[in-house]
């Protein structure tokens, strides 16, 4: 008996798997509802096609204290290239050098 309900618990914590993949998506949305989702979580990850995503932040107090940002674009309903927000990146040494950033 114990058996079944061990193998009953893993079925269904293997069935919720999928539903933790899934993310909200700027092709869903407008441009202006994708930012203005970014400018109120600050910081948040979104689908960016298929099953790729990535971390959009609002400003660099949402990055690590070594990190900059970056302009983000994304696909958006309304517009092909939207301006989410900032992706954190850490920088390069040719980023330091070559003023990149």
């Amino acid at each position: 008996m114990p058996n079944r309900v061990a193998l009953a618990a893993l079925v269904l914590a293997l069935c919720s798997v999928p539903a933790l993949a899934q993310r909200a998506s700027p092709v869903a949305m407008s441009c202006g509802q994708a930012k203005g989702l970014v400018d109120r979580r600050g910081g948040l990850v979104l689908g960016t096609g298929g099953q790729t995503y990535d971390r959009f932040v609002r400003d660099r107090s949402f990055c690590e204290v070594t990190e900059i940002t970056v302009p983000a674009f994304v696909p958006a309903q309304d517009t092909p290239r939207c301006f989410i927000g900032y992706r954190c990146k850490e920088p390069s040494r040719s980023d330091w050098f070559d003023g990149g950033f």
